[in-house]
């Protein structure tokens, strides 16, 4: 056990938390016009583990972080090609954007929730994630996440520099 956590849940949210800190560059990097190789790369791989091994835990039915899991490997499963196989080219580099801002958004999502079911503080605040709190915090990261999609849409044009 590692800080109350098994190893394999350890691993799960190491591999969360370097995905979404990696996914906070690359968007700096889109918003830029930036591709950041290395931090792209470390982004798309961790957050393709972390959807992955949340399938790992035991359940017996399917449930709502794993359709969370299951929208991110779809959304990642066009974004990664359309920034490998076809370079971000024409529409590809609209379906490259918005699948790694998406698939960064899921990522926060879940640690919203996960911060609203293991945080203390924030459990007292919504202790059954329908209470206002819970719900400013999931709108205000949509919001954002929106507004930093659309920008970097914008913004992320890689062959003009």
């Amino acid at each position: 056990m590692i800080f109350g956590m098994t190893t394999f849940t350890f691993v799960h949210v190491v591999l969360s938390l370097i995905g979404i800190f990696a996914g906070l560059v690359v968007v700096f990097g889109l918003l830029t016009s930036r591709k950041l190789g290395g931090w792209t790369l470390l982004f798309l791989a961790t957050t393709v583990a972390t959807s992955v091994t949340g399938f790992g835990f035991p359940f017996d039915h399917l449930l709502p972080s794993h359709i969370v899991g299951i929208i991110s490997l779809i959304v990642l499963a066009f974004a990664i090609p359309a920034l490998y196989i076809f370079r971000v080219a024409r529409a590809w580099r609209w379906v490259y954007v918005i699948g790694a801002v998406m698939a960064l958004y899921l990522n926060v999502f879940v640690f919203i929730v996960q911060a609203f079911e293991k945080v203390p503080a924030l459990h007292a605040l919504a202790p059954t994630q329908n209470e206002p709190p819970f719900a400013i915090a999931q709108g205000a990261a949509l919001v954002i996440f929106i507004v930093l999609g659309t920008l970097a849409v914008r913004k992320f044009h890689p062959r003009s520099r």
